[in-house]
């Protein structure tokens, strides 16, 4: 038998074991196997701690699904406000969002939870509190009824004070109309300081300030300097509080439609990123402190005895805010359960 013809049927055979196969697999699978899925992930920062856990996980994914997960990451709020991207997650129009989860707290009152303020003490406890195997479970199971498939849970920084006037005192909080995360915890906890809270997305905080619709905002350092804050306020008082963590939520139907290999992948990813993201908060952490006063901003620490007079007064604002709903007290008893555990 010549070369070509033993290579001919070498083809052959090998053709026809694919064809087997693929006859093999239940209705539509082969057809998912070829397909190639698009997966848009949607967060409100830029050059910041969410998007670049965005970036890292969509390229996780898409080298680990050899290119069949195709993966478009949107910062700064690309595809809508923080409230339209968890719509657009829910609904399907985006596959996944990257969003502090309290802005959920629309679905379901126990995303809130993470932001009592006083859970965590610094951003290396809060890390380790997110990646804590009950915390995690609760967290994200939340959505499972809302569409929404919970795939990763981190630490991103504390929240700090923002404003156009300095806050060196607790007294001069008072009277002082200031963006919140839109929390029970935290609108609670800047009222009992004699604060007008106002919950705002993201976006929409800059220019407030600007037009002095706000006298400040809660944040992290990251928004601050990433989106150029100095120019409206030069003022960050360091409360440290609350800790602002973050939450991947995925499409439940579009995660459903993949086959069982790459939802497997994207469940591995998101969980090994969501670790590997902590060394580079704390680098961009730092990063964005020696920014800020390097470009002229102020960092100010409230006196020691005010600043325990600030934990004291925002310290029992999660049992107290969470004893009149039982299902959120249940959820605030699992992570400060593991906070104090992990303290």
């Amino acid at each position: 038998m010549s070369f070509s013809t033993r290579k001919s049927l070498t083809r052959t055979a090998a053709a026809a074991g694919i064809f087997a196969a693929a006859c093999a697999l239940p209705p539509g699978a082969a057809q998912a196997q070829d397909k190639t899925f698009v997966m848009k992930i949607s967060t409100p920062t830029i050059n910041d701690i969410p998007d670049t856990f965005a970036r890292n996980f969509g390229a996780a994914v898409e080298k680990d699904s050899g290119g069949r997960i195709k993966v478009e990451v949107y910062p700064a709020s690309q595809l809508g406000s923080i409230p339209r991207q968890i719509e657009g997650t829910q609904f399907g129009a985006i596959q996944c969002e990257v969003v502090p989860p309290e802005f959920m707290v629309g679905l379901d009152e126990r995303f809130e939870v993470m932001a009592a303020p006083g859970l965590v003490d610094s951003q290396a406890h809060g890390q380790r509190v997110a990646g804590d195997a009950a915390v995690r479970k609760l967290m994200l199971s939340l959505g499972a009824d809302k569409g929404l498939h919970g795939a990763a849970l981190f630490m991103a920084e504390p929240s700090e004070v923002i404003s156009k006037n300095a806050i060196r005192h607790v007294a001069d909080f008072k009277g002082k109309k200031i963006r919140i995360f839109a929390s029970q915890f935290q609108s609670e906890a800047f009222d009992r300081l004699g604060v007008t809270p106002v919950a705002m997305t993201l976006g929409d905080v800059l220019p407030a300030i600007q037009q002095g619709a706000i006298d400040g905002a809660v944040t992290g350092m990251g928004p601050i300097v990433n989106f150029h804050f100095i120019d409206a306020a030069k003022f960050v008082t360091l409360t440290d509080q609350p800790g602002i963590f973050i939450i991947a939520e995925i499409n439940q139907k579009w995660y459903d439609s993949l086959p069982p290999d790459l939802r497997e992948i994207v469940d591995k990813d998101a969980l090994a990123q969501s670790v590997a993201i902590n060394p580079i908060a704390a680098k961009l952490l730092k990063e964005a402190e020696d920014s800020w006063t390097s470009h002229g901003g102020e960092m100010i620490k409230l006196p020691g005895d005010e600043q325990a007079q600030f934990m004291k007064t925002f310290s029992s604002v999660g049992a107290d805010v969470s004893a009149k709903k039982p299902a959120l007290a249940a959820a605030y008893q699992v992570v400060s359960e593991a906070a104090q555990r992990l303290r």
